[in-house]
């Protein structure tokens, strides 16, 4: 047997070097193939988004609710602990397609009338001229009709109700005034808004695609006003209060919707092939709301909407976690393997990595706040950079520098401070005793705001 000789600490770190580079170059090659695959082949998209449903009031957070759907495709997914919204529906919406903070365009809490610059490139517009068709179905309320709806800002096909909230079974706005719609035409049709809803988005998935497409589906539940089946509600005797009983009842109702979905794509044999992403649009809602502030439109449809957002603090319309922190989880069989992702993330995050994805290349800069948050999906980022994320309300403005989080009120000026890696039920106010860092956050919040603007 030759003799062996050991290796000297100069050839050992040599070789050390040699193995790492090779491993690299590996990695490399393998993350230039998968970014290759996705551009020649990129999925399909199919974004779901919950109305009002609140961090506590999903099976796989404790709830008593039944969520068996959700819970299986959270499980098989990848789960995010801090995706963050804006505290209600169309600033939401508005960054969601748009990849910027909703104040960018004036908007600050539900609106109607223009919502979008005439040049704003929105998700579906760079999705179609990716290659992708674009379908809607459910809640637009990102603009009204007939002037500013789905179609005009770049959805193939557009189907669901144009206002905030609908009967579910008339589908007429609270004021009385028509809201479903076909292809951006008013349309009469009979059936509960979550069946419909539901119904429509299977036929787009059924139908014959030569394209990928972006499917956008925005239930009307649990908002209020509720209404739900026997059906639904016989599964909840135990819940004595009507209104959290028809709570639950539509979101166990929304979650066999879900399933519905996900079945079609199974059975077209898309599923492989497509990306789901599921959130919820703000936190739960605390409040009452009377009929004759409705003009009796919804009379006999319980009104005492109690979303639940424990452990957080607060709710819909707030800044504190309880309003923008939600629910949220993507899903790719095959592509991403389960687990939990702990990073926040936001809704302005959605347009640069659905564009990504699809391939999309900006002709000109689309002033996007948000981030290709990819990486941080599949784990390639192992600790992804400081975050600094952004909220305005009426009532408020938050920052979020890393783990620390400044909350301004609009009426007095008082700020809060907090640390939310420590305290995420945000019991501790810092502000005192953190006054260099609450100064800090202050003319960093300042500085971002500078670049919104009023609503015309």
């Amino acid at each position: 047997m030759p003799h062996r000789r050991l290796l000297d600490r100069r050839e050992l770190l040599w070789l050390v070097v040699a193995v790492m580079a090779g491993l690299s170059l590996g990695a490399c090659q393998n993350a230039v193939a998968q970014a290759v695959a996705e551009r020649q082949n990129p999925p399909n998209i199919v974004f779901i988004i919950a109305d009002d449903l609140g961090w506590g009031d999903i099976g796989y957070h404790g709830s008593a609710i039944q969520t068996p759907h959700l819970d299986h495709l959270a499980r098989e997914g990848r789960v995010f602990d801090q995706h963050y919204v804006l505290p209600t529906c169309t600033p939401t919406r508005v960054g969601l397609l748009s990849g910027r903070y909703p104040s960018r365009f004036g908007v600050l809490a539900p609106a109607y009338g223009k919502i979008y610059d005439d040049d704003t490139v929105t998700l579906p517009e760079a999705l179609k001229r990716a290659g992708y068709t674009t379908h809607i179905s459910g809640k637009w309320h990102m603009g009204s009709p007939p002037a500013f709806t789905p179609m005009k800002y770049g959805f193939t096909s557009s189907y669901g109700y144009f206002a905030g909230q609908i009967d579910p079974y008339t589908h007429y706005y609270k004021t009385g005034e028509k809201s479903w719609h076909r292809n951006d035409g008013f349309l009469n049709e009979t059936g509960h808004a979550t069946d419909l809803i539901t119904d429509d988005a299977v036929r787009v998935i059924k139908a014959k695609h030569t394209q990928p497409f972006f499917l956008y589906v925005a239930y009307s539940v649990p908002h209020f006003p509720l209404k739900e089946p026997a059906k639904w509600l016989s599964m909840y005797p135990e819940i004595k209060e009507a209104s959290r009983r028809w709570f639950a009842a539509s979101v166990t109702h929304m979650d066999d919707g879900i399933g519905k979905i996900v079945s079609a794509l199974d059975k077209t044999g898309l599923r492989k092939d497509t990306l789901l992403i599921f959130v919820s649009d703000n936190g739960g809602q605390k409040s009452w709301h009377s009929d004759t502030q409705y003009r009796g439109r919804y009379a006999g449809l319980p009104h005492t909407v109690l979303g639940n957002n424990l452990p957080l603090r607060g709710w819909k319309g707030e800044c504190y976690e309880g309003g923008i922190r939600v629910p949220g989880f993507v899903n790719w069989p095959h592509r991403l393997t389960p687990g939990r992702i702990e990073a926040p993330v936001h809704i302005v995050d959605w347009m640069p990595t659905l564009c990504h994805l699809a391939g999309f290349e900006q002709e000109q800069p689309l002033q996007w706040d948000g981030q290709n948050i990819w990486p941080v999906i599949t784990g390639e980022a192992a600790k992804p950079a400081e975050r600094i994320l952004y909220w305005k309300t009426p009532a408020a403005s938050a920052v979020r520098k890393g783990d620390w989080k400044l909350i301004v009120s609009s009426r007095n000026g008082r700020s809060e401070l907090f640390h939310i890696a420590k305290d995420p039920n945000e019991k501790n106010d810092l502000a005192k005793q953190e006054s260099g860092r609450e100064l800090e956050l202050r003319a960093l919040l300042k500085q971002i705001a500078s670049r919104d603007r009023e609503r015309i």
